[in-house]
């Protein structure tokens, strides 16, 4: 793999962004003007501060009795005690993660429909509980949360680059002859996307049913707001996932994360890149742009396919529901090039269960000899903490690599911060030194591995709506391992620089631990 070490500065991009800049403007003055109005009464109606204070500290039982990560709990109890009237509005904006009742009754309406589709999956689940019997009990907790099953009859096939996945992609598409259902958290409207909507047009004029799906706030720097109707005038039809306006939302936090394309439902593509042009090297505003991806040949597609129903039924109340889900679940036969096991999954922040972050813990839990994890940003809760020492300190080789050049540079200090604690017990840190890390993945004791969108931080991990690929015992976990060791190699590892930080970085660190969960 050649490498360009040439760091661009960062494209100018417009589209979009006007409205992302007035729609802040309009929250941040909507948030201030509330809590003047809060601050005008406590000093005339002694009243209202007695309510607000009261307020506060019914939210702080609240929050306190929550199925939460202590460390979420902290932060908002902490603000509450400093900011008791600016908390409560402030905590219905974002803490309330995924309680729009109104969009979790829609969820549960089309994943009641969708979910009993999918194949119990029974019968590889038995064959790898003869096999592995540790790793039977991580796929049965991903089926018996998710609804998600195992699989033992699909073809992997990993891509060490996004541009190698594309180009994959498109050859497939190019084959499409029922349909083609594509969700992506960014689209740019640029040469990357064009090449593929040059294909999508041509299979709708051949018959062809095309659906994009794209996530408003993913794209709002990349796409104007005319994107979906040009789709549509060419035969495509397109979504926007919620919609970002200049208004307090309390689902306004829930982004759709996910990465997903879907071919006939024999084919499926999945991973970490978006479909942007820095994903692909046609730009390179953060030095060489990593990012990898999977694809799926066999049975197992029917797990992307419902996870891209499910958004695209669930997503807008009033959008007239797909009349049956089956048509687009055909019985896919066997592939006869598969290996090992598959278990697609999604992760969404409606039901409280923070399935990404379970199958980290228990991968890494699994682990005897290794387990190592990339992650564009490291903001972890303190129980993904403890099971990464713990695994370095029973003398599990715990490795992570994060990015040497950051695409957002106080997110980077902030994954930085968690450095120390890390490796203190043992865990090392290596840092992607030719430029941005994008891929999120983990690889296990050369048998199981992760690809997907689910990154080690707290929007992946509890706000967003995820999806991810666990596979084991098959070509593309030695894939796998193969790119680690070859970033590895290109890296630089760190491990030695944190173990002691200096106390006025460490003091900045832990001022942004403090507001960790927010971000």
């Amino acid at each position: 793999m050649n490498i360009d070490t040439t760091i661009e500065t960062e494209a100018e991009v417009k589209n979009g962004s006007k409205r992302l800049i007035f729609a802040c403007i309009a929250i941040v003055l909507q948030i201030v003007a509330i809590v003047l109005v809060n601050l005008y009464f406590v000093e005339k109606a002694v009243w209202f501060s007695i309510a607000t204070h009261l307020a506060g500290a019914i939210l702080v039982l609240f929050i306190y009795n929550e199925n939460k990560p202590s460390a979420i709990k902290m932060t908002w109890i902490l603000i509450i005690m400093a900011l008791p009237i600016f908390s409560i509005v402030f905590y219905l904006l974002i803490g309330l993660n995924g309680y729009s009742l109104k969009m979790n009754k829609r969820f549960q309406e089309v994943d009641g429909k969708l979910l009993p589709l999918l194949t119990d999956g029974d019968e590889p689940l038995a064959r790898l509980e003869t096999i592995d019997r540790r790793a039977a009990n991580v796929t049965r907790y991903v089926r018996r949360m998710s609804s998600y099953p195992l699989f033992d009859d699909t073809a992997i096939t990993y891509y060490d680059d996004a541009a190698k996945g594309l180009e994959a992609q498109k050859e497939v598409l190019r084959k499409a002859q029922r349909f083609i259902f594509m969700e992506y958290h960014a689209i740019q409207d640029a040469e990357s996307w064009h090449s593929i909507q040059d294909i999508l047009v041509e299979r709708v004029q051949a018959g062809v049913e095309v659906r994009v799906f794209y996530d408003d706030m993913g794209s709002i720097g990349f796409v104007n707001t005319d994107f979906v109707d040009r789709l549509k005038a060419k035969g495509i039809r397109a979504k926007v996932f919620n919609p970002f306006a200049p208004g307090l939302n309390a689902f306004l936090n829930n982004r759709d994360h996910r990465k997903i394309t879907v071919i006939d439902g024999l084919v499926g593509f999945t991973g970490g890149y978006n479909l942007a042009n820095e994903y692909f090297h046609l730009t390179e505003p953060f030095g060489y742009w990593k990012d990898t991806g999977v694809k799926l040949v066999g049975p197992a597609v029917q797990s992307l396919t419902v996870a891209f129903l499910e958004m695209w039924n669930a997503s807008a109340e009033g959008d007239e529901d797909d009349a049956t889900y089956e048509q687009y679940l055909p019985e896919v036969p066997p592939c006869l090039s598969a290996q090992g096991f598959v278990l697609p999954y999604a992760d969404s922040p409606m039901d409280g269960i923070p399935i990404g972050e379970d199958v980290y813990i228990s991968v890494t839990e699994y682990a005897e000899r290794y387990i190592w994890f990339v992650t564009p940003y490291l903001i972890i809760t303190d129980e993904m903490t403890r099971a990464l020492t713990l695994a370095a300190q029973r003398g599990v080789d715990v490795r992570i690599i994060t990015p040497g050049i950051p695409d957002k540079k106080l997110v980077y200090s902030l994954t930085r911060s968690y450095y120390h604690n890390l490796v203190r017990c043992g865990v090392r840190i290596y840092e992607y030194t030719p430029g941005f890390v994008h891929a999120k993945m983990s690889v296990t004791d050369d048998v199981l591995a992760t690809c997907g969108t689910i990154n080690l931080d707290y929007r992946s991990l509890y706000h967003h709506f995820e999806n991810g690929c666990l596979y084991y015992g098959c070509d593309a976990v030695m894939d796998t391992k193969a790119d680690f060791e070859w970033m590895f190699e290109q890296g630089k590892e760190v491990t030695e620089d944190y173990i002691n930080p200096v106390g006025a970085v460490r003091f900045w660190y832990l001022i942004l631990r403090l507001a960790a969960p927010m971000m």
